[in-house]
């Protein structure tokens, strides 16, 4: 291959490479929330708490879906994610996508980097300004 199109070849894989990284929290600005199963049970409200079934991953801008790598499941441990809402317990985007729910609703929330760990992140998992997606299932409201 003559050399132009050798240095033209590891540019354009340079680049490549770089596409594939997962969004900057700047990509997401604000909460996005989708649901997949529309609940017909009590709603989660402040001061209720709720039981979840959930999965985290990392925000990826190139994935369909935009789940990157995974950060964290109570399906893996096997015990719901219990919680006081208004209570401040989880992160900012977890409650705020929680709210309005309802029992056996099930729904995809993307959680832009300020309403989720910010700058600090959550090591090793999270690096900081992440911006994340959880799938939700809401199991109980008391």
């Amino acid at each position: 291959m003559p050399r132009p199109f050798a240095f033209l070849a590891t540019v354009l894989l340079a680049l490549g490479a770089l596409g594939s990284q997962p969004a900057l929290a700047e990509d997401v600005t604000s909460l996005a929330i989708k649901d997949t199963v529309v609940g017909t049970g009590n709603t989660a409200r402040d001061d209720s708490e709720v039981r979840i079934q959930y999965t985290g991953w990392l925000y990826d801008s190139k994935a369909l879906d935009h789940h990157g790598a995974k950060v964290d499941s109570s399906y893996d441990s096997g015990r719901p994610l219990s919680f006081t809402m208004g209570a401040n317990e989880v992160v900012e985007g977890m409650e705020s996508g929680v709210r309005g729910m309802k029992v056996g609703g099930k729904r995809t929330i993307i959680v832009p980097s300020r309403m989720g760990y910010g700058r600090r992140g959550a090591a090793p998992e999270v690096p900081p300004n992440s911006a994340l997606v959880f799938d939700i299932e809401l199991l109980e409201v008391r």
